[in-house]
C-alpha cells in the first residue's frame, strides 16, 4: 500500500480520537465526575467512559498503523505530514457545527503549505 495513504489512515484514526475524547470529556457521566474532588475513583470513573476509552484505543491504533510509514519514510518527511490531522480536524470541526474563525482557517492553511513543501522533498 502507498506510504501516504497508510500515513493518511493513521492521522484519521488520530482525528477520530480527538472527537472521541471530547464527546467523552464532555458527556453528562464525566461531566458529574469532574464536579467531585478528583481521586483515584473519579480518574478511573473518566478514564474508563467508553467514549474516553474508545478515544484511546483509536490513538493506539493510529501509532501502530503509524509505525509502518517510520519503516519507510525518514522521520524529518513523516512527521510533517501528522499537520494534516491539523487539516482534518478543522474540516470535521466544521462540519459538526463548531465555529471556525477565519483566522483559524488561514493558519490551518499555512499547515497545509508547509506540509506540500516538505512533501516536495
Amino acid at each position: 500500500m502507498n506510504t501516504l495513504i497508510i500515513a493518511i489512515v493513521s492521522i484519521s484514526f488520530s482525528v477520530v480520537a480527538q472527537f472521541l475524547l471530547k464527546a467523552g470529556m464532555s458527556g453528562a457521566h464525566v461531566k458529574t465526575v469532574l464536579e467531585r474532588p478528583l481521586s483515584p475513583y473519579s480518574l478511573f470513573e473518566m478514564l474508563t467512559d467508553r467514549y474516553v476509552l474508545a478515544g484511546f484505543h483509536c490513538y493506539g491504533v493510529g501509532a501502530v498503523i503509524w509505525l509502518a510509514v517510520l519503516s519507510k519514510w525518514d522521520v524529518s518527511k513523516a512527521y510533517p505530514l501528522v499537520g494534516l490531522g491539523f487539516v482534518f480536524t478543522a474540516a470535521l470541526a466544521f462540519l459538526a457545527g463548531e465555529h471556525v474563525t477565519l483566522t483559524r482557517a488561514l493558519g490551518t492553511g499555512l499547515i497545509v503549505a508547509g506540509v506540500f513543501v516538505v512533501s516536495q522533498s
